[in-house]
């Protein structure tokens, strides 16, 4: 019998079935997501597993490599030189069977697969409604909805870990890595509980705000952005009683009397224009912006999100209409908008 001079002229089979034989994929998953988030039991909320689960798995995989996969460095969790190695492999082996589902996504046609779409949290109300209309079109179609916020859709788009993102602003920082379409209208909008003094008012200097307390999203959030931006181009400064950091809780604190805030106006479909709070008329209101769909650059889209993405890019003059109807101040502000 004759063996391999190098283990470059060794069969892939004899050099991976020790691993083959006594490593799962839900092992190799539970060590990416605790490398990722640097935490066991970060990665076992991630997973919806028990800590104890994830540490067992890790123990078990680290056996079965014979090397230490992480070292504790301070209150940090971070991967050993074997650990990096085996990360690195993690990720090829994911993105090989990612690509494998897509392909069989593709062949099976956009009547059956599956959609991954990462939202921001400021899109949590407005998503739903487009994924429902493009469902009700490809009816056989799954779809999963991750809301986070801009800090951790970044991330992931880093990471490419959904098929896309729907943003209210593109991310500058990422603009060579990412592909990046406006859609659909996304109007910022200035509210006051219902009872406010201000409501009712026409043409409100924005100095007159300023007097008020105002509730903001958190740090790194676009309309918090936008809302500074144009506070700041009148040398004004804001009188910030609190942070919050979603749309149901920014609408019940000023219902509660606590300030005004900025949202966008799909975040009050809902309620409607009769609802617990009123939108007020300020100058430089409302900011106009748009939805954006998002990708990594040179993606290779599946033929669901390709359908998808397709999809989101004719609904911009339903949307428009839509939000025209419900609040018809807004047809004018709406309708320069898509002059432009």
């Amino acid at each position: 019998m004759t063996f391999p001079e190098s283990l470059h002229d060794t069969p892939p089979a004899m050099m991976s079935d020790h691993l083959i034989r006594h490593t799962t994929l839900r092992q190799l998953q539970i060590f990416e997501a605790s490398v990722r988030f640097g935490s066991f039991t970060r990665a076992a909320e991630a997973l919806f597993l028990t800590q104890p689960t994830v540490s067992m798995q890790i123990k078990k995989l680290a056996d079965t490599v014979g090397l230490p996969l992480f070292e504790q460095v301070g209150r940090k969790l971070r991967p050993t030189e074997a650990g990096t190695e085996l990360h690195k492999s993690c990720r090829e082996i994911f993105a090989t069977l990612s690509n494998l589902e897509m392909k069989m996504a593709d062949l099976k046609g956009i009547r059956m697969g599956r959609l991954t779409l990462g939202v921001i949290t400021t899109a949590n109300c407005f998503a739903p409604e487009v994924l429902g209309e493009f469902c009700q079109r490809y009816q056989g179609i799954e779809v999963a909805l991750n809301v986070f916020n801009r800090d951790q859709i970044i991330d992931r788009i880093k990471n490419n870990e959904d098929d896309l993102y729907i943003m209210g602003q593109a991310p500058v920082e990422q603009t060579d890595d990412i592909e990046a379409f406006p859609f659909a209208p996304n109007p910022l909008v200035l509210l006051a509980p219902r009872d406010h003094p201000l409501v009712g008012q026409t043409n409100i200097p924005l100095s007159r705000i300023a007097e008020e307390p105002l509730i903001l999203r958190e740090p790194g959030s676009g309309i918090r952005d936008a809302m500074l931006r144009l506070f700041n181009q009148q040398d004004l400064s804001l009188k910030v009683r609190m942070e919050l950091g979603s749309n149901e809780a920014i609408k019940h604190a000023i219902v509660a009397g606590l300030g005004l805030s900025v949202l966008s106006l799909h975040a009050l479909a809902l309620e409607g224009p009769d609802g617990p709070v009123a939108l007020l008329d300020v100058e430089g209101f409302p900011i106009m912006r748009k939805w954006y769909i998002v990708h990594p650059k040179g993606k290779q889209l599946s033929l669901v999100a390709q359908a998808f993405l397709e999809f989101v890019q004719g609904i911009e003059p339903q949307i428009r209409l839509q939000l025209q109807e419900q609040w018809p101040d807004m047809k004018e502000s709406l309708d320069q908008q898509a002059v432009a």
